[in-house]
């Protein structure tokens, strides 16, 4: 698929990222209120005959409270449009996928950095068509970690919009692992919710 932004002018993004997020079918208001209630229940729900609760009994490492909440975010908007909206089950799928029409699905990113999100990687190099695409809807959420929260953690910042496989910039050494995006891409294709 071309890329939305082909050709445009930086300038000219914000307009294009408005477009595309105005013809998803989940609302900003919703992907927002889905973030944050999914980020309450992980510190409500309890783990083993114990019922040990995250932040009070346990203090998971922020790849483990990642993990909890992209999981959270996908089954619970599951669960409730269970004929528009799934889970990640195959290779090729996105972490949220919309039934109806795959280019509307979400690849989620978290981080416990305060404003960036990094995919590893494999988001920087070219895919031989095996896997997941690399472009269309992202939905980027930034939190506190433990060791840099007063009490709680906190949600610090919920983002989505759309990046092109092209966006992602990987590490120049040979043993790096990660991939980032460069400020106009955070600017332009992405909007705050």
């Amino acid at each position: 698929m071309n890329s939305p932004y082909f050709q445009t002018p930086k300038n000219q993004w914000k307009i294009i990222t408005k477009g595309l997020l105005d013809k998803h079918p989940l609302s900003r208001n919703e992907i927002k209120n889905q973030v944050l209630e999914s980020w309450k229940d992980i510190f409500e729900s309890g783990f083993g005959k114990m019922q040990l609760k995250i932040g009070k009994d346990i203090f998971p490492k922020p790849q483990i409270m990642g993990f909890l909440l992209h999981e959270l975010v996908a089954r619970s908007l599951a669960k409730k449009h269970p004929d528009k909206w799934r889970g990640e089950e195959k290779k090729t799928d996105k972490d949220l996928v919309y039934i109806p029409d795959d280019v509307f699905s979400i690849e989620i990113k978290t981080s416990s950095h305060k404003d960036q999100v990094f995919g590893n990687r494999s988001y920087a190099q070219e895919g031989a068509g095996l896997g997941k695409t690399k472009s269309g809807y992202y939905l980027l959420v930034n939190f506190q970690s433990f060791g840099d929260a007063t009490g709680e953690p906190k949600i610090q910042q919920v983002r989505f919009g759309w990046i092109d496989h092209g966006d992602w910039i990987g590490q120049t050494s040979a043993t790096g692992q990660q991939a980032r995006l460069l400020p106009e891409v955070y600017q332009g294709k992405l909007e705050i919710v």
